[in-house]
């Protein structure tokens, strides 16, 4: 076997991540050297000559080529079956082929076309016939080449923001809370981030003896932005690091955290919250809110949604109004009590008809939902029933608080 090669300069193959490259699959000598006079002048065209068949699937996975060009009368194997051979390999499926054979015969032509051919000379052609037809089928070819490329480096880059979306997900997750199963307050919880980064987290924890604290927040927008500021005064509640405030009076949190979190020097963000305080010697809980939706409290024995008292939020979204006062209010507990806190990810959720889910809707679900399973269960695959997706639009986060 004799081959016979001529490359362009390294500048000009450097020039191009996909430099036009030129396989000829022919058993003549003279037709290599034809073809190859043909392109001797063009720099950016490289060229290949194989004159054995059998290697040719060999060398086209070691030359690259962007067009092939094939002639269908060879000794050992026949053109029309190394078409299918081409057609059949991973790496070359895609290229443009351009049979070149001295057959003119229309079922010939047509049979070369189904088996895979691009196109079809009569040899040798025109020089500058050849030299439009190589040029347009590995225009065609490095498009596409150049496309798929992109769309696996955007498919890269999206996977591996998911998987950086996913680890910080997973760092806010841990801060949460572990559920508390047994004592004078129980709290179990549901926590389900959105496809996007969001802003919800929540906490509780034990002020001293008498006084236990819960609270849940959601931060404006999505993103990296919003989950750091939300995991910013999540700290800042767990570890009581507001100067000048007493934990135990909900109207104070609010404005030290609304003086703190100044929508000017957080990007424009701010956040809703609802922050409450359950006295165990008088069993009166004391509550304030900014923006955020009212926490649901069940009374005394069996839960109906007639029986669900909205613990309103009165005052504005944290951030947005600066040193405004947040009144405290109390309302007494009579046990057993549940409450219910959550973000607006529990309940605003977009129907098919483009409408939102009634917040009535959602109460009522709370209320009249079946007891033997967790109510927090029912609701989250009621809400993926409504969405009809699995992964949500926006954080679902929820807490049930038994008193």
């Amino acid at each position: 076997m004799n081959t016979v090669e001529t490359t362009a300069t390294q500048s000009d193959i450097n020039a191009s991540a996909h430099p036009i490259s030129v396989l000829l699959v022919d058993d003549q000598v003279i037709i290599g050297e034809a073809v190859r006079r043909m392109l001797a002048e063009e720099p950016d065209i490289r060229f290949h000559h194989c004159q054995d068949p059998t290697q040719a699937i060999d060398r086209a996975n070691a030359f690259g080529p962007t067009v092939i060009l094939q002639d269908l009368e060879m000794p050992e194997l026949d053109g029309l079956t190394l078409i299918k051979f081409f057609r059949a390999n991973p790496s070359t499926r895609d290229i443009p082929l351009i049979v070149l054979s001295s057959r003119e015969e229309p079922s010939t032509k047509a049979e070369a076309f189904v088996l895979g051919a691009n196109d079809y000379l009569v040899k040798l052609p025109d020089r500058l016939e050849m030299l439009a037809r190589i040029r347009y089928h590995s225009k065609g070819y490095v498009a596409q080449l150049e496309r798929n490329e992109a769309y696996r480096k955007l498919a890269d880059s999206q996977r591996q923001l998911a998987e950086e979306v996913a680890e910080a997900a997973k760092y806010v997750r841990s801060l949460l809370p572990e559920p508390i199963k047994k004592g004078p307050v129980r709290i179990d919880w549901r926590f389900l981030p959105s496809t996007q980064l969001g802003g919800d987290s929540f906490g509780y924890n034990w002020l001293d003896d008498d006084h236990f604290a819960v609270y849940l927040l959601d931060v404006s927008g999505h993103g990296v932005g919003s989950s750091l500021m939300s995991v910013s005064a999540l700290n800042i509640l767990r570890s009581q690091a507001l100067p000048s405030t007493d934990f135990r009076e909900p109207g104070q949190v609010l404005r030290s955290l609304n003086m703190a979190f100044a929508e000017e020097l957080h990007d424009n963000k701010y956040f809703t919250i609802w922050y409450g305080v359950f006295r165990i010697s008088t069993k009166q809980l004391a509550y304030s809110g900014g923006g955020h939706p009212p926490a649901l409290l069940c009374n005394g024995g069996q839960r109906q949604d007639t029986d669900l008292t909205r613990l309103n939020s009165k005052g504005p979204m944290i951030g947005i109004m600066p040193d405004i006062p947040f009144a405290t209010q109390t309302v007494q507990i009579e046990s057993p009590a549940k409450i219910f806190l959550y973000s607006d990810g529990a309940y605003e959720i977009r129907l098919d008809n483009g409408e939102m889910w009634e917040f009535d809707k959602f109460v009522n679900f709370l209320g009249t939902a079946a007891h033997d399973t967790p109510v927090m269960d029912q609701l989250l695959t009621q809400i993926r029933k409504l969405q009809r997706l699995e992964q949500l639009d926006d954080d679902f986060s929820i807490m049930e608080i038994d008193l």
